[in-house]
């Protein structure tokens, strides 16, 4: 009987390829840290307009991700679900703010709300409204939306698929209606992939810059977010600072996730 062989290289060579990335990253990190200050991150705080940045990442980055989940969920479950007539041209439509470039995106929302149909706009109608959008907080926040749903969706029919059926198929011969096994049977099972895909979607929504730099602009007090920040702050040569702000976005981001990772573990006991 030959004995049996070492696991040793195998495992040495997945940590050297996998490894190589992580250390890139925590390399990246550790030279912000290196090339800011406590006192540099006190006067980006003391800051009212990087406050003000940090309040409006807050609400529009949870506001994106409530939205992306609100179509992720349906639109993830028909997907998965479903053999309907052109499915297979909304699942590509899906995943175009993917592949698109971000700027293109933002430029395509922007044209989207000029477009005049019978000669009025869109953004005239919310003007009649009173409201604005183009270049106002809801630019923002739609930005945001527009692609960070099509990652929420991908990841909700990923976690739908991978749900067996057949508890629903029960619920059907017991009487239950579609609807009610949707909301009685799948959604409680989709919770913990629900939780991933707002995180998902509230991650990459405050990494987005180039649609909210298009459609909402970069306005200090008004439509300023962090990643727009610390393109504001390197374009008047303030470098110390914009890396002050990135350490802040690294501590928000970090802070969220640990927050959402620890509630999809109380729900999973």
């Amino acid at each position: 009987m030959r004995g049996q062989r070492s696991d040793a290289p195998f495992f040495a060579a997945l940590a050297v390829l996998g490894g190589a990335y992580v250390l890139l990253v925590a390399a990246m990190v550790l030279a912000d840290f290196t090339y800011t200050s406590p006192g540099h991150l006190l006067t980006a705080l003391r800051s009212a307009d990087i406050r003000h940045s940090i309040q409006l990442s807050l609400f529009s980055c949870s506001a994106a991700a409530l939205l992306s989940l609100l179509v992720a969920v349906p639109l993830g479950y028909l997907l998965a679900r479903e053999r309907f007539p052109g499915r297979w041209l909304v699942d590509a439509l899906v995943d175009i703010p993917i592949v698109l470039p971000p700027l293109v995106v933002g430029l395509s929302l922007l044209i989207l709300f000029q477009v005049k149909l019978g000669g009025v706009s869109i953004e005239d109608w919310c003007g009649r409204l009173g409201f604005a959008v183009t270049y106002a907080v809801p630019a923002v926040v739609l930005a945001q939306f527009a692609v960070a749903a099509a990652f929420a969706i991908r990841t909700m029919r990923t976690v739908f698929e991978q749900l067996n059926p057949r508890a629903e198929h029960v619920a059907l011969t017991l009487g239950c209606s579609r609807a009610q096994a949707f909301t009685r049977v799948a959604l409680p099972q989709a919770r913990r992939g629900m939780l991933a895909a707002f995180t998902l979607a509230w991650a990459r929504s405050l990494g987005e810059f180039g649609p909210i730099l298009v459609f909402a602009g970069a306005t200090r007090g008004r439509t300023e977010v962090l990643s727009t920040s610390v393109f504001l702050e390197l374009s008047v040569g303030h470098l110390e600072t914009a890396v002050a702000v990135s350490l802040l976005m690294i501590a928000v981001a970090a802070l969220v996730l640990m927050l959402v990772r620890w509630l999809g573990k109380e729900q999973a006991l």
